[in-house]
Formats: C-alpha cells, sequence, structure tokens
C-alpha cells in the first residue's frame, strides 16, 4: 500500500513505518562538500537518506540534516553494522557510537550491514538490533546482503522478521528469487547500486528504445522499474539537477511490456564483482 508524502509515495513497512520509494544514496559523501550535497537532496525533495557506520560520514549525515529547512520528524535516516561487530556487545555499542556521531537522539532505520557467514554472529548481531529499537537508539530494523537462508535464520531464532532488505539490484542483475522471498515474507526491498554498471547500462539500447517512447532519460526509466516493482532504490548524486530527475519518475509508468523487457535483460555475469555493497554510482 502506498500513500503521499512530500509527492513522494511510501511503501509501508512489516513494523507500522513507512519508507519513501526512492532513497538517496550517500555514499562517498564526506565532510562540507558532502553535507552540502546531502542538504541539497534534502531541499529537492529527498526524505531517505541511507549512510552506514563503514562510509564514515554519519556525522556529514547529521550535520546536513542540522543544517536543513525539513523538520527532523520528516527524515529517515538509515545506517548500518559492519560485519566486524556482530558480537553483541559489540553491536550494541556501534549501534551507539552511530547514534551520537550524527549529532542526533535516534537513527530511523538501523540494517546489519551484510551477514557475515564465515564469522556466523549475525543471530547475535541481529538480537543487538531488536535490544536498540526497544531503547529507542532506533526505529526500525533490517538487514543488507542477506539470502534467504540467512533471513530464515533471523526469523526461526528470534521471531522478529527483519522490515528490509537492502540487496544489490539491478536490471542486469534483477533478483527475481530474493525478492519474490523477501516478498512472501513481507520484507521490503531496498537496491544498492540500482544503476549497476552504469556505463554499460545506460548505453544499453532497449533501455534507449524504451527512455525515447516515453521522453525520459535512461536513469529514470531504470529507477521506475525498480519503484514499479515495490523496491527502493538509492541513487547519488552531488548535482540538484541530477538529484530533482532522479525523484521525477512518478508521472509516468512503464507498460508491463517495457518491464518484463528491462527484466529480461538480467544475465549470469550481472553481478557488480569486487564492489564494496552500497557503492553508489552517481547519476
Amino acid at each position: 500500500m502506498t500513500t503521499e508524502t512530500t509527492n513522494i509515495p511510501t511503501l509501508s513497512l512489516n513494523d507500522g513505518h513507512a519508507l519513501p520509494a526512492v532513497g538517496f544514496g550517500t555514499y562517498k559523501l564526506n565532510g562540507v562538500a558532502g553535507a552540502d550535497a546531502i542538504e541539497s537532496a534534502l531541499g529537492n525533495g529527498y526524505r531517505l537518506l541511507d549512510t552506514a557506520f563503514n562510509y564514515e560520514n554519519e556525522g556529514t549525515v547529521g550535520a546536513a540534516v542540522r543544517r536543513s529547512d525539513v523538520p527532523r520528524e520528516q527524515i529517515i535516516i538509515s545506517s548500518k553494522l559492519p560485519g566486524r561487530h556482530h558480537a553483541y556487545d559489540e553491536a550494541l555499542t556501534t549501534i551507539e557510537e552511530s547514534v551520537y556521531r550524527t549529532g542526533l537522539d535516534h537513527v530511523d532505520l538501523y540494517l546489519i550491514h551484510w551477514p557475515n557467514p564465515k564469522q556466523g554472529k549475525y543471530v547475535e548481531a541481529w538480537k543487538a538490533l531488536i535490544e536498540a529499537r526497544e531503547r529507542g537508539l532506533v526505529t526500525s530494523i533490517g538487514v543488507s546482503n542477506f539470502l534467504p537462508e540467512h533471513l530464515q535464520r533471523l526469523i526461526d531464532e528470534t521471531g522478529v522478521t527483519p522490515a528490509v532488505n537492502q540487496i544489490e539490484m539491478h536490471p542486469y542483475f534483477p533478483q527475481a528469487e530474493q525478492r519474490a522471498w523477501d516478498a512472501a515474507h513481507g520484507i521490503i526491498d531496498e537496491a544498492w547500486s540500482p544503476l549497476g554498471r552504469a556505463n554499460s547500462l545506460l548505453q544499453d539500447p532497449a533501455i534507449q528504445r524504451i527512455a525515447d517512447a516515453h521522453q525520459r532519460s535512461l536513469v529514470q526509466v531504470v529507477l521506475r522499474w525498480h519503484v514499479q516493482q515495490g523496491v527502493i532504490p538509492l541513487p547519488k548524486a552531488t548535482h540538484a539537477e541530477r538529484q530533482v530527475q532522479n525523484l521525477s519518475v512518478f508521472d509516468f509508468e512503464l507498460s508491463s511490456a517495457e518491464m518484463a523487457e528491462i527484466t529480461a535483460l538480467g544475465r549470469p555475469d550481472g553481478r557488480i564483482a569486487n564492489q564494496d555493497p552500497n557503492e553508489y554510482e552517481e547519476f
């Protein structure tokens, strides 16, 4: 179900809260320049800001929020717990540090950055997130880069289903099976690197034909493809014009045939190899 907030539809989470249908990626947005870009994004209508402990810019995000004219209660700040801090006590301390770094009193959405299966402590980390939510440090909790077997274990051992799973997803890696599993369990998916290998994807003739038919950019078509599947893309852009364009995807619709054509671009080598999770292309 969707509602309208600042002209951006929102998606309801399984915990009763909601997220905007498009968010703003902040990877590598640091310092004054980063805060300027994030403040600009807020001014241009973004309400979901995605960061992580590993990005080392939670303070930058917090500074941008404090500088912005947008009321704090309208902004959703999302951060992530790194894999090296999955032990319960370490996880709680790291979450506290994330909140302190922002300079705010809480973080709205907190995710486990990846399951780190070799260490095998992601259930401990999840229990720490549940505790942090109970303490009011965070509002909603979820995961990132989790496969069905990881998610099922969390549910089985804690009885708490993540609200969000942030995954790599783009037309060359459409993640049909993962998305179907998440949807069946009431988990909303966010897409990191929603434009994939942008240099290649944004020269794709099939997407270009669809973009021409709608008189839209290729980026807007790809973001619309995400939105129509109920997936929240997290594009990053430092320039105001690009920020506005990336949000201008709610006044046109792709046909079922166009959606299928884009999804059919998925290929075995579509996954982004050797890329840091949540590293966003800038458009």
